[in-house]
């Protein structure tokens, strides 16, 4: 109580403190934040007007923060081990490089729905490829629409159909071919690409195809996919009969996700009879995506799992795709998060980054769903959320406010020189900015950003960058202490300004990095109404 006292009598340090108690989490993971706090929030309090008894507080305080900063900054020192980037392109979707933010702020860009486009085709669970100039659509289809698992878990299962389109327009109009593969009453458009089999009950639920780009792939497997469930436990209440269980498995075999290969993303064909993954690894009932990680040299998968009663994600690798390893669980889900897929996948101008676009799925509330927006790296169990809200509400009308009815397309796709596509179940498309899922922002007044030590391969500094018609940039490499390298100063600086994916940077009309490369170094960014989303070092075609 006499500490309250304290504070509630000396309402400018209350307020201090308060301000630094908010701002604490935003910036004790980044190096000097805890610093930059204490001289911004703590240290202008004016002693004299406070008396002994709070200058000892405000003392204890300052030892215990001080403290905290030379903990953390002694830390960042020993983990402080330059980042190899190469010349791989680089976004802000984690904490990889980011350093110190002075005035600068993360700021994620939701991506803006396209009104009055040709109707496209929908269904759940889909799948779009970039495929050269074609874009591939895969989802999925119903026999007899209105079929409920409610009226018999096996027949709404037995009903499903896989279904193709393509668009030879970046995604503006979509054809369904005739491929005539399948003879199904039902679907007199003939664009069935995979039909119900003893093989292939389940899989029709959520077939999920990726072009493999694993350089030892065979040619007649080029495109791979993964599709499946589980049965439900056999106490399930849905079951119409207590046999139901028992005689699907009979006829179509165990749950699981089974492995698909084609030569021309059409005609596919089981590449074993067996799951390659059992039922009892993971839920399987949501989109599993899969693709070939460069970076890791062997396949991945992310699929559903049930942790605790919670909808939430596991990933497993695979040399050849067929023998996989045990499951890893992802730390992924806030507190009685449901996430109903996960949409993970390499993001197309790096893939060395996983970025994610998972479902979230509000039980409570009518099964209610958005888009969030997640980022991991190969390897990890983790994925890293700068943003906990929604990357896309559910928007205007009543349409996204319905049960279960958004869902992202699995793969973001470039639809255009300077912007990217995502599709959501109901035809919707969404698009943004390359790179733009997460900036750098600095609003009004000129704020500061640097990057943790660094080490790149190329001789030239290429930004994606965005300024309103006053806001400019400009950036200044250092040494590891920071000390600005001679060349390369902010004054030395020629100014950036306008919007651009990719704009060289120029120091008194010279961008050659030559000298640097293979050297530790710091970018320092000082901005004021501009956004910056991505970095990387290509090397000159010069």
């Amino acid at each position: 109580m006499y500490t309250c006292d304290i504070l509630s009598q000396n309402h400018d340090f209350a307020t201090k403190f308060t301000q630094f108690s908010a701002q604490f989490a935003k910036f004790q993971y980044h190096e000097g934040g805890v610093a930059l706090l204490i001289q911004k929030l703590i240290l202008p309090i004016d002693d004299s007007k406070k008396g002994p008894l709070m200058f000892v507080v405000r003392s204890a305080i300052l030892f215990s923060l001080s403290f905290s900063a030379i903990i953390l900054l002694a830390w960042n020192g020993l983990a402080a081990e330059p980042v190899d980037i190469g010349t791989r392109r680089e976004l802000f979707v984690d904490d990889l490089l980011i350093g110190q933010l002075n005035g600068t702020e993360l700021k994620m860009h939701s991506p803006q729905l396209l009104r009055n486009r040709p109707l496209r085709p929908s269904g759940h669970y889909a799948t779009v490829l970039q495929d050269g100039d074609l874009l591939r659509f895969y989802y999925r289809g119903d026999k007899v629409p209105g079929v409920h698992w409610r009226n018999g878990w096996g027949k709404y299962h037995e009903n499903e159909v896989t279904l193709y389109a393509e668009s030879n327009d970046q995604g503006l109009h979509w054809n369904k071919p005739n491929l005539g593969l399948f003879d199904i009453p039902e679907m007199p458009q003939g664009n069935v690409v995979m039909a119900l089999s003893n093989d292939t009950f389940l899989t029709t639920h959520n077939f999920t195809p990726f072009i493999d780009t694993n350089p030892q792939t065979a040619k007649a497997q080029r495109y791979k996919a993964l599709g499946g469930g589980r049965y439900p436990e056999a106490n399930w209440g849905g079951w119409k009969s207590p046999d139901e269980r028992a005689q699907l498995r009979d006829q179509y075999g165990p749950g699981g996700l089974k492995a698909f290969a084609s030569a021309d993303g059409i005609k596919w064909e089981l590449m074993q009879r067996e799951p390659v993954l059992n039922e009892d690894l993971g839920s399987f009932d949501s989109q599993n995506g899969a693709f070939w990680s460069e970076a890791e040299q062997q396949y991945v998968v992310y699929f559903r799992w049930f942790d605790q009663g919670r909808r939430a994600i596991r990933r497993s690798t695979s040399k050849n795709f067929l023998d996989w390893t045990k499951p890893v669980d992802m730390q992924a889900n806030e507190p009685k998060e449901h996430l109903y897929t996960s949409g993970t996948q390499p993001y197309f101008r790096a893939p060395h980054i996983y970025i994610a676009l998972p479902t979230r799925f509000q039980a409570r509330k009518g099964a209610i769903t958005d888009i969030a927006f997640m980022a991991t790296r190969p390897g990890s169990d983790r994925y890293h959320r700068h943003f906990k809200e929604a990357f896309i509400r559910p928007g205007l009308g009543e349409r996204g406010w319905g049960n279960r009815a958004n869902y992202i397309t699995y793969n973001v796709v470039q639809t255009s020189p300077t912007e990217m596509s995502m599709f959501m179940y109901g035809g919707g498309q969404y698009v943004l900015r390359l790179d733009g899922f997460i900036s750098i922002h600095a609003s009004y007044e000129t704020g500061e950003f640097t990057t943790k030590p660094l080490q790149f391969a190329g001789n030239q500094l290429e930004l994606n960058y965005s300024t309103s018609g006053a806001g400019r940039m400009r950036v200044e490499l250092q040494d590891e202490s920071g000390t600005p390298l001679p060349g390369f100063s902010l004054e030395d600086c020629d100014e950036i300004y306008g919007d651009h994916i990719a704009r060289i940077v120029t120091w008194k009309e010279q961008s050659d990095l030559s000298k640097l490369i293979g050297k530790t170094v710091r970018l320092r960014f000082v901005m004021n109404e501009s956004d910056l989303y991505s970095i990387r070092f290509p090397t000159s075609k010069k």
